[in-house]
């Protein structure tokens, strides 16, 4: 293969090291483990173990970071075309196919311990699942073969909550299938918005994103699509499934507004590069935020506040009403 076998040599040790910390692509993997940390908090009303957070935390971030790697083994032939992603570790000659293969095996291997001895099996089974999900349903099948390659294969980016809920409860509920629903559906909107950027370089490489395929305007009016399903699904888990309350339910609604502002916007000027970079750096934030809001809903203050609030207001409407 063009360019992925030429072996260069490091100057120094950590330089190998920065090479194979690159291969799990690691401003990725953040956006993964703050879902699994709402998730988890949402699951233990506020009362999480430290230990079974940082664990799960590790685990899930080493099973993020075997994924990434694999992708990068997979897709090393257009990694070397777009000189966008040419100087990555494997077709930069930085790092051999076959030990990124065996890194990113141990690194999977490393994640299932960890879920076994310390957390439960359940909790390991989706993690490695989401491993051969993104690699096979996505990476192998539906990346380089179908414009709607981002929606289904989002399912994969989508199951650090169900990891994080199973770690603490041992089983699945409405709750977390909510959670992966709202990260699914945010997907289209955050991928899509990115490729509206680069669309030149997935065409350059023949990867049917949907700006390739159906162009600008018919991406830019999913993007409004799919942003308006996330809206409401982000509110399930305040009614009716009440899992979190208030102080995430504000959040929401402003996130939500802001996130469709920008959504509109895109629509409208769909060949609007910078628009669809606001909206992709923005998507991010929203995401994080979101996570957040769920995180501090379900800490005890924030339950004695609300719950101070509200007989506040009731006692101000018994009030009212007497003197009216």
């Amino acid at each position: 293969m063009i360019g992925t076998n030429t072996i260069r040599q490091h100057d120094n040790f950590l330089q190998v090291i920065k090479s194979y910390y690159q291969l799990t692509k690691p401003r990725i993997i953040p956006l993964l483990l703050i879902t699994t940390a709402a998730s988890m908090w949402i699951a233990s009303g506020g009362h999480i173990y430290p230990f079974l957070l940082c664990v799960t935390l590790l685990g899930g971030t080493l099973a993020a970071a075997a994924a990434q790697t694999l992708n990068c083994v997979y897709d090393r032939d257009i990694d070397y075309t777009m000189l966008r992603t040419r100087a990555r570790p494997i077709p930069a000659g930085r790092v051999q196919p076959l030990h990124a293969t065996i890194f990113a095996f141990v690194l999977a291997s490393l994640s299932l311990s960890l879920f076994l001895i310390f957390v439960n099996p359940l909790s390991g089974a989706l993690a490695m699942s989401g491993i051969v999900f993104y690699m096979l349903i996505y990476t192998h099948w539906l990346k380089r073969h179908t414009i709607w390659n981002i929606v289904i294969g989002g399912a994969a980016g989508s199951v650090p909550p169900l990891v994080g809920w199973s770690a603490v409860t041992g089983d699945l509920s409405l709750i977390p299938l909510v959670l992966f629903a709202i990260i699914f559906l945010w997907t289209p909107p955050h991928f899509w918005a990115l490729a509206l950027m680069i669309k030149d370089d997935y065409a350059e490489v023949d990867i049917p994103m949907m700006p390739v395929v159906k162009g600008e305007k018919a991406t830019a009016q999913q993007i409004w699509l799919y942003t308006l399903l996330v809206i409401p699904f982000s509110l399930l888990l305040v009614y009716p499934l009440g899992g979190c309350g208030v102080i995430y339910g504000t959040m929401a609604i402003i996130l939500g507004a802001v996130f469709l502002q920008k959504a509109w916007l895109v629509k409208n000027n769909p060949f609007d590069k910078d628009l669809a970079k606001g909206l992709f750096k923005y998507s991010i934030l929203y995401m994080m935020l979101l996570c957040t809001g769920m995180v501090i809903d379900s800490l005890p203050i924030a339950h004695q506040l609300t719950a101070t609030m509200g007989d506040n207001l009731s006692t101000l409407f018994s009030c009212t009403s007497i003197s009216n």
